[in-house]
């Protein structure tokens, strides 16, 4: 049995055990990791994300009550949300927001959602930046998509799911996790122009090449909220160097406004955050270009290159994640790592390594070893394929 087979199975036995008879609809959508492409997607720019083969899965069926009610395997505990009437944002930001916000964005969006009660239940590590919140969105708009027997445009989907997390998760994100979620392909990598919304499939399937996710499992307490400091600062630098975004700058612009910008901030940090997204959104192209030929050695560069960027200019690594892209330096191409760089928002969390498939366990072994003789927690460490977007399970 495959552990997603193992998810559906034991997700349907709670599902008995807490409604008293068998869920009739099944619907699953995945996390995601980052390869490159690091708060590009706010400016319009390029990600390169994939779809692991960790999943959100919801078993689900109709309920005779008004509303809907929720259990989650991963939080122990139950919540009811509402399918009729007026629906707004409330004020506590949970796990069940955010398929409140699910319910609330297809309904506009015009998927009928009638009372239903269901059990949620996920391998995709929470907090990781691995993309669970998105998962679950998409999960759910998959799952009203089979209760009300339509299909919605995967792109308008998507879109419906990122409004959902913007309204009733307070977070100002762009469309990566969510098109990833909804459209990602086995055995491929999304290069996404999120200026014209449009994905490209790059093939990445070749064997002896795989994806190692090291969980760091430790994630920093921020006093208020980073990421849309991020993005706010990325809009005044844009401002600043006149444009709407920072998508639309070239290097060399930003290179000739390097004294104003300073003169007028202050010092060099808008510089710095635009030189990020400008030199990331080049280094997006490049590596997909390169993972399509198999050329290993430019991935990596890349890699590193982006993870240094983000560490000194953009400002949102750690030194748990320093340590790990250390370590990936470490073991080198002769231990068979291609390249490594933090993913997801920063400050915590994963990092994602191409890495040679025959090596994963030594290289597995040297994280653990070498992560935990520097007092670090113990780190936890996957690897995975491209694999499928958000589905329709049969049972």
């Amino acid at each position: 049995m495959t552990d997603f087979d193992d998810l559906v199975s034991s997700t349907r036995a709670e599902y008995i055990h807490r409604f008293g008879t068998a869920p009739l609809w099944y619907a699953a959508a995945p996390g995601r990791v980052n390869l490159i492409g690091e708060h590009t997607d706010y400016s319009d720019g390029f990600v390169l994300p994939m779809a692991i083969d960790r999943y959100t899965l919801i078993a689900a069926g109709p309920a005779e009550a008004r509303k809907a009610t929720l259990f989650s395997v991963n939080m122990d505990a139950f919540a009811d949300i509402l399918v009729e009437g007026e629906i707004t944002p409330g004020n506590t930001v949970d796990w069940a927001a955010y398929v409140q916000g699910a319910v609330a964005c297809c309904r506009e969006g015009g998927v009928q959602v009638d009372p239903f009660l269901a059990v949620i239940n996920s391998n995709v590590p929470l907090g990781g930046g691995l993309s669970s919140s998105a998962a679950l969105e998409v999960a759910a708009a998959t799952l009203f998509e089979q209760m009300a027997n339509v299909r919605l445009d995967p792109i308008k989907k998507a879109l419906l799911c990122q409004k959902a997390e913007h309204l009733y998760a307070n977070m100002p994100c762009g469309i990566m996790d969510q098109f990833i979620s909804v459209m990602g392909k086995e055995g491929h990598a999304m290069l996404l122009d999120c200026r014209t919304k449009t994905p490209k499939m790059i093939p990445m399937n070749d064997p002896n090449v795989s994806v190692l996710i090291v969980n760091s499992n430790v994630k920093h307490k921020l006093t208020g909220s980073e990421y849309p400091q991020r993005r706010a600062q990325c809009e005044a630098a844009a401002k600043t160097l006149g444009v709407s975004l920072l998508r639309d700058v070239t290097l060399e612009m930003l290179k000739a406004s390097k004294s104003k910008m300073t003169k007028e901030y202050g010092s060099d940090l808008a510089f710095r955050r635009a030189r990020h997204v400008v030199t990331e959104n080049l280094r997006t192209e490049q590596m997909a270009e390169a993972l399509a030929k198999g050329d290993w050695k430019t991935c990596g560069k890349l890699m590193y290159a982006s993870h240094d960027s983000l560490r000194d200019d953009f400002e949102v690594s750690c030194k748990e994640l320093d340590l790990l892209v250390e370590i990936a330096r470490e073991i080198g191409p002769e231990g068979g790592m291609i390249g490594s760089r933090m993913t997801g928002g920063g400050f915590g969390g994963c990092t994602v390594s191409l890495v040679k498939t025959d090596k994963i366990d030594a290289i597995s072994k040297t994280f653990h070893k070498k992560y935990k003789s520097r007092k670090r927690p113990e780190p936890t460490v996957f690897a995975t394929r491209p694999s499928q977007g958000a589905q329709i399970v049969k049972f």
